[in-house]
């Protein structure tokens, strides 16, 4: 079932004037991100130097949904918080490959599936005060064992979860997967359920 297309809202309009860049130093750069600092000045026409943090890739997002409603959830230890994560299967595609061919590497890289439909169902920016990344989230459906093998990430220690989807929204909802990709794919997914974006059977087999 195709999803209608949204019209802009009539009042998303910008104001006032724009923030103006000036000289900026690279103070790091790796290959995932270039921290610039930045002159800059601001709408109300202040001065504001700028940390600002640039991403080499795109984050892509994955929600594999099987016939039965269930998703397929990545358990992995993150660095950066020091904690242990389940999520959706997710990962950077670089700046000019196709976003579509990046989540499906991610998808059979991490989970070792492979989809028959996708579908672009979001875009947003993450952290848009300090950094420019942005995401693109795919539904993946009518889902089999990847035919390619991808050579997985050699940092990453994964485990695999299959979990009804209502169980797994739940459990967003209640803060235990804290990953923000993951909160907004599965609220992106109910919203779909209801508003009768999916098929029907596979509605019905998430919502129940």
């Amino acid at each position: 079932m195709s999803q209608k297309p949204v019209p802009k809202p009539a009042w998303m309009i910008a104001h006032g004037e724009p923030w103006r860049s000036g000289i900026e130093r690279v103070a790091f750069e790796s290959a995932w991100i270039t921290v610039v600092e930045q002159t800059a000045i601001a709408p109300t026409g202040k001065p504001a130097p700028y940390g600002l943090v640039r991403f080499k890739n795109l984050a892509v997002a994955v929600l594999p949904i099987d016939e039965d409603g269930a998703v397929t959830l990545v358990g992995q230890h993150r660095f950066p918080m020091r904690d242990y994560s389940w999520e959706l299967p997710e990962g950077g595609s670089p700046l000019g490959e196709d976003p579509l061919e990046g989540a499906k590497r991610e998808l059979a890289e991490e989970t070792g599936l492979a989809a028959a439909e996708w579908r672009e169902v979001m875009r947003a920016q993450l952290s848009n005060s300090v950094t420019d990344e942005q995401m693109i989230g795919y539904l993946a459906l009518g889902l089999s064992p990847a035919g390619v093998t991808h050579a997985a990430d050699e940092t990453e220690a994964i485990t695999l979860v299959r979990v009804p989807f209502r169980e797994a929204l739940e459990a967003a909802i209640a803060g235990y997967l804290p990953d923000m990709l993951t909160v907004a794919m599965l609220l992106r997914g109910y919203h779909m359920a209801k508003e009768g974006s999916l098929p029907g059977a596979l509605a019905r087999a998430m919502l129940g």
